[in-house]
């Protein structure tokens, strides 16, 4: 047994990380839940959380990423002793990238299946609508995705990125690289109008030009009418195509996009390209741009332990598309792994969130805080182009951590 990072927290009991013996990973049954206690016994000394991610639907290609990182996660702390000597019991719930389904599953993880803690979902649909189930329940919920940064909720740990460290540097970026000219499209979602109302103001600000902006259904994947409409107003000058498609929905415009003969014209940015996406699409995202704070191509030594990891457990293919959201997904156990290493035998939910504030881990994206006034994770802004390979490289990255600025009420 080896300790894959170095510093795993401050202020929290260090934990070790086996190196290898990845087992024990859970198996879905016909009705959209599993559960699995990587060795442990369901009647022994455990500690129980639940992950809520879609197996099926839409987003399913973004999500498996983070349900195979979540539960690589705690089968690490299971083979390197647990938390405080318990072994962590987990029951996958499959939302069917549906907010209304988040929220029953979640009711149901903590009414039938007791769980103490929730690591979860992908949409910021679905976090809204799971909101009102762990307020009433008091139950933590750690959500690893960047989002819309606008009012959080107490009861939730952020260990994504928000606007001021993602878009604030992205739209710069784009700006004097790639055009002054901005065409926003995205999927009818919280997440997508919040980033496109940002965007908006940011371009006008710096004085570029918002030449379309518009938001459709989920479940488009026609987008002949909305190509014609981005030639015609973007014509013969450059442009960023500022795109922010959902699962589905976004394979299909960057494929139409290229099949179209508008990569050669204009350059798709966005939020969401990611490994899962770049891998699967080919050509049609090569020369795209991507801004998180986490690509998998850091050439850095705890995230070539991570990604090793992650081949062992799920093949190597499967390592090469590991996502930002993935990442954090793996973060978020360890970082709720700390917080209850920290409360002792006392495991309430105050306790949980109280011992997150400054609670540092050693990631594979480098270095992250919570921030004890939001309790939202510090970290770098990063910019990407995707290659040839399916890679996404990174072209700019911030010289240090930036701290989280949720717009709060």
């Amino acid at each position: 047994m080896k300790k894959l990072f170095g510093k795993l927290a401050a202020g929290a009991t260090v934990l070790s990380l086996a190196a290898a013996a990845f087992a024990g990973c859970s198996s879905t049954d016909g009705g959209g839940s599993s559960s699995g206690s990587s060795g442990a016994s369901a009647s022994g000394d455990t500690v129980k959380i639940g992950l809520v991610f879609s197996l099926t639907g839409s987003t399913a290609i973004t999500e498996e990423c983070m349900v195979n990182a979540a539960e690589l996660a705690i089968d690490e702390i299971n083979a390197a002793g647990g938390i405080g000597g318990k072994q962590i019991e987990y029951v996958v719930q499959d939302y069917s990238s549906d907010a209304d389904t988040a929220a029953s599953v979640v009711r149901e993880m903590i009414m039938q299946d007791g769980v103490q803690a929730i690591i979860g979902p992908y949409t910021s649909a679905a976090r809204v609508a799971i909101e009102p189930v762990i307020e009433e329940y008091e139950i933590p919920l750690i959500y690893p995705t960047f989002y819309e940064g606008e009012t959080p909720n107490d009861y939730v740990i952020y260990t994504g990125a928000v606007p001021n460290q993602q878009g604030d540097y992205f739209v710069p970026y784009l700006f004097e690289n790639i055009s002054h000219n901005f065409y926003l499209i995205g999927t009818d979602t919280t997440y997508a109008s919040a980033i496109n109302e940002q965007a908006q103001a940011l371009v006008e600000e710096l004085g570029g030009t918002v030449i379309g902006n518009e938001l459709v259904s989920s479940d488009t994947t026609e987008f002949s009418d909305i190509l014609a409409r981005i030639r015609d107003a973007c014509g013969d000058e450059g442009c960023v195509i500022y795109a922010n498609l959902n699962g589905d929905s976004g394979t299909a415009f960057y494929t139409q996009f290229s099949q179209a003969g508008l990569s050669d014209q204009y350059t798709i940015a966005s939020f969401i390209m990611d490994e899962s996406f770049s891998t699967a699409l080919g050509s049609a995202a090569v020369g795209t741009y991507a801004s998180v704070n986490y690509f998998n191509s850091l050439d850095t030594e705890e995230n070539q332990a991570f990604l090793e990891a992650y081949g062992e457990a799920y093949g190597e293919d499967k390592a090469a598309a590991v996502t930002a959201v993935g990442e954090a997904s793996y973060d978020s156990v360890y970082l709720l792994a700390l917080a209850m290493e920290a409360c002792g035998d006392d495991l309430t939910t105050e306790n949980i969130l109280a011992n997150f504030d400054n609670l540092e881990f050693d990631a594979p994206q480098g270095t992250i805080t919570v921030d004890p006034n939001t309790h939202h994770i510090y970290c770098k802004a990063r910019i990407g182009q995707v290659q040839e390979d399916g890679s996404i490289a990174v072209v700019w990255e911030s010289d240090d951590v930036i701290k989280p600025e949720p717009v709060q009420e």
